[in-house]
């Protein structure tokens, strides 16, 4: 099992925004994570990420306690994320934007980057080409050289899951990813979420799309007031009376 949750809990004062949850997610799996508005679902991507500590709990990577390590560290095992509200740099181009993202594959040492050695050059030339090989995968290759600022809220999206794959992560947490979009950039979104999966990386998707949620995921992990209320395929969730009534107020 590549990430496990065991009992995860989270307090704000007498709040539980998360309450014992648990659920796994294998390689390769995309695992949705949906509810209501205040179900916790962002709180439980920050607890993975390294954002906020549990209160309680456990989270593992392949077997390795993660809960009580800073994110950078989290970030470098192999989870990284993107957020509901967009987060890059405005005055960078796309490229530069993913750039930032690639600095966990880099393998010079800072003080080559300071004087500018001759394998320095060859791998700034190198991690340009990664980002742009990454733009091309979410179909941004024709904007790379445009400033953030200037590009469609859409367009933003996408480079900021660019981004998030520059690393080379092992588990892609996605925050509403396509919130903003229209119908065909939804669509373009989920190919590539299918496409992320099939190349081996697992993705734990937070969608308030519940249709694109049961087009790509494998699993579906349904939360209510901080607790899990049903798990399991998409086909059992959409049929479970609890999250019919969760969603609709009654079943």
């Amino acid at each position: 099992m590549l990430l496990s949750l065991t009992d995860v809990r989270r307090t704000f004062g007498g709040l539980h925004a998360v309450d014992g949850v648990g659920f796994q997610v294998d390689t390769g799996e995309v695992h949705g994570l949906i509810g209501p508005n205040g179900a916790g679902k962002t709180t439980l991507l920050n607890l993975v990420s390294g954002l906020i500590r549990p209160t309680g709990g456990a989270i593992s990577l392949e077997g390795r306690r993660i809960e009580r390590l800073p994110s950078h560290r989290i970030a470098a095992l192999g989870i990284t994320r993107t957020y509901q509200n967009i987060r890059l740099f405005p005055a960078l181009s796309a490229a530069e934007n993913v750039l930032v993202g690639s600095h966990l594959r880099r393998v010079d040492p800072l003080w080559k980057r300071m004087i500018f050695v001759p394998g320095y050059r060859r791998e700034e030339a190198d991690a340009l080409q990664w980002a742009l090989s990454l733009l091309a995968r979410v179909g941004m290759e024709d904007r790379a050289a445009e400033r953030a600022s200037s590009l469609s809220y859409g367009e933003q999206r996408r480079v900021e899951i660019a981004r998030a794959l520059a690393s080379g992560p092992r588990v892609l947490l996605l925050d509403e990813p396509t919130a903003g979009m229209n119908p065909s950039e939804v669509a373009s979104i989920a190919a590539l979420i299918k496409e992320v999966a099939r190349s081996g990386q697992s993705v734990l998707l937070v969608e308030h799309n519940v249709k694109l949620v049961m087009d790509v995921c494998d699993r579906i992990t349904v939360l209510n007031f901080g607790k899990v209320i049903a798990d399991g395929t998409p086909g059992e969730v959409a049929g479970d009376r609890a999250v019919i009534a969760a969603y609709l107020g009654g079943e």
